[in-house]
């Protein structure tokens, strides 16, 4: 991998600071005093049962769902105003297999924004999507459709994409949930080396032991925030301590994944 083409400091705190944060929909709270902060080269492994607010808290980061209350600051600003700072992978992306897109031209869609819609794409574009398909090691398939891919590298595209606008901040919303273990793991591995390149991650994943293995820190969210300031946190802990109930099973490995959960 290549280093990055611009390695800007914009923001000398916190890239994310969330403070007493309720948020929720139709009248029902999901996330319930939620604090905390996100800094520079951080690489989060946020954990939790189904519906216990993992989606709906990146959503409020993304400035696409508004708080109850509280307070949340992207960049010093508000996550509406900081969009551009932020890269999403969200946990489906549907596509039209029929559709005759390269991956280059995916890619190239992570360098549009409202101000640059219709504008033509200059050299300096290529230039980081040519390098953002380096960083997922899909350089050579640039010019290949995108639905002659594996669903494993159609993921690592859409981390591409989602790479391509330059942000500070990268949210992925279980990136692996519907690839083998070796893509899993490989994806694993490609975060692991964009975050030292300086890019600061937020992974959500139901993958306990596997993510252990990576990230820097752990977050379990069941409607509340249980932020574990180090990633050495075991089955056990969860349980006893954050109310998080985790199960053994199997896909191809033995590894811990959260169990199901009546809490929202």
């Amino acid at each position: 991998m290549r280093q990055s083409l611009s390695n800007e400091k914009r923001f000398s705190g916190p890239l994310v600071e969330i403070t007493q944060l309720n948020a929720g929909y139709d009248g029902e709270t999901i996330l319930d005093d939620i604090n905390l902060n996100i800094e520079r080269e951080d690489f989060i492994g946020l954990i939790g049962p189904n519906g216990g607010g993992k989606t709906t808290l990146l959503k409020v980061i993304l400035g696409l769902l508004p708080p109850k209350k509280g307070t949340v600051r992207v960049m010093g600003e508000s996550p509406q105003q900081a969009r551009r700072y932020i890269g999403y992978v969200p946990q489906f992306t549907v596509y039209d297999s029929d559709f005759p897109i390269s991956v280059r031209d995916v890619v190239r869609m992570g360098r549009l924004g409202p101000a640059r819609l219709f504008k033509p794409y200059t050299a300096h574009d290529d230039a980081i999507v040519n390098e953002r398909l380096d960083w997922v090691e899909l350089g050579d398939q640039k010019d290949r459709a995108l639905s002659e891919l594996s669903g494993g590298q159609r993921q690592r595209v859409y981390i591409a994409r989602a790479l391509a606008g330059e942000p500070e901040l990268l949210l992925l919303d279980e990136p692996t949930i519907s690839v083998d273990v070796e893509a899993r793991t490989h994806i694993y591995d490609l975060l692991h080396k964009i975050n030292e390149l300086g890019v600061t991650i937020l992974l959500v994943s139901h993958d306990l032991n596997v993510i252990s293995s990576y990230v820097k820190t752990i977050g379990c969210l069941n409607r509340t925030l249980h932020y574990h300031g180090e990633k050495q946190v075991t089955a056990e802990m969860l349980k006893t301590g954050y109310n998080c109930p985790v199960d053994l099973i199997a896909h191809g490995l033995p590894h811990r994944v959260l169990a199901e959960h009546e809490g929202r």
